[in-house]
């Protein structure tokens, strides 16, 4: 059954008061967190004022944090939307089903193999988003798991699980790769610079590219083979492009600020709660309600303990899990 969505939306379109309240939390991601400036000193660096420690505070070290997070949020959020669709599952999630531990997994391999994070860890960390997002694809195709959401859930967490033990197993026998591996493992978008975020604009744009090739072609695969035969679509080139284009997603955002497990799947949710099923409506919710949620959490997680920072992935898990309860147990689910 589809959420009706709240009233006061019939007045404001969704895309609206969703990019209104971005700005917002953008404004306060730059104005709060950790440090010895207050908003009354960070306020001014946003009008081309303020003391030289508050505009190496909020332009140094805020706002690139914050641009992560943005960029980050969006493509996991679309990230989700694609595998939920393409999957016809609810459940459906890079962190849940092993996508980012593939991404993960790849560029600690990488890194024990000496090679530099700086370079290689886009491309690895999306050969591995690609890697996981075909296991996981295979499994649901096996008779039973693809049609039983928990259980698919189960095998992606198997697989999580197992990448995840593989890669603490690796570090253990190279500091090296330990030290510069250790941001992956936890999730963060801490301590980033715009040159981390350069390096996924190439990949971002094509991934833009084909989800507006593929967008139309999934809303009618949606509604099964046959409806998207019919129309003219071709099943498998669509699950290509669907799936080249989540690894590029996924492995651009893990790539820079590592496994953040739950947004893939709570804001598929909320979109599709505000927008209706449709893919390509939810699409368009996931880009701002993505970094919403992302960039929230962020902020909680400088304040809740300041002076000193809880993990990302801690925050997204507690506001997610919550969201996972509620979708298995299929109350208030907007259908697929």
């Amino acid at each position: 059954m589809t959420a009706t969505a709240p009233s006061f939306l019939k007045i404001i379109p969704p895309p609206l008061a969703a990019g209104f309240l971005l700005c917002v939390i953008c404004i306060a991601s730059l104005l709060l967190g950790a440090g010895d400036i207050s908003p009354r000193d960070a306020l001014p660096v946003l009008f081309g004022g303020g003391s030289d420690e508050a505009r190496f505070i909020v332009l140094e070290l805020r706002l690139p944090r914050t641009l992560v997070a943005l960029v980050v949020g969006a493509a996991l959020g679309c990230a989700g939307a694609l595998m939920q669709t393409l999957s016809r599952n609810p459940l459906a999630e890079p962190g849940l089903l092993g996508i980012s531990a593939g991404s993960t997994f790849a560029v600690a391999v990488m890194l024990m193999l000496g090679a530099s994070a700086a370079t290689l860890a886009v491309h690895v960390s999306q050969l591995g988003a690609l890697a996981g997002c075909l296991i996981v694809l295979s499994a649901a195709r096996i008779q039973g798991v693809g049609n039983d959401p928990i259980r698919l859930v189960l095998a992606g967490a198997t697989l999580t699980g197992l990448l995840l033990s593989l890669t603490s197993l690796m570090l253990m026998f190279d500091q090296r790769s330990a030290d510069e591996i250790r941001f992956w493992v936890t999730g963060s978008v801490a301590g980033r610079n715009l040159e981390d975020l350069y390096r996924l604009l190439p990949s971002l744009a094509l991934a833009l590219a084909l989800i507006l090739v593929v967008v139309r072609p999934l809303a009618a695969l949606s509604l099964g083979e046959r409806a998207a035969q019919g129309l003219g679509h071709h099943p498998g080139r669509i699950r290509f492009i669907t799936v080249l284009a989540v690894a590029l997603l996924v492995g651009s955002a893990t790539a820079v600020a590592g496994p953040i497990i739950f947004i893939g799947l709570v804001v598929p949710f909320v979109a599709r709660a505000i927008a209706g099923p449709d893919i390509r409506r939810t699409l368009w919710l996931c880009l701002p309600i993505g970094p919403i949620i992302l960039i929230t959490a962020d902020i909680i997680s400088r304040l809740v303990v300041a002076p000193a920072e809880l993990p990302l992935g801690v925050l997204t898990a507690i506001i997610g899990a919550p969201v996972l309860l509620l979708v298995v147990r299929g109350k208030r689910m907007p259908a697929l």
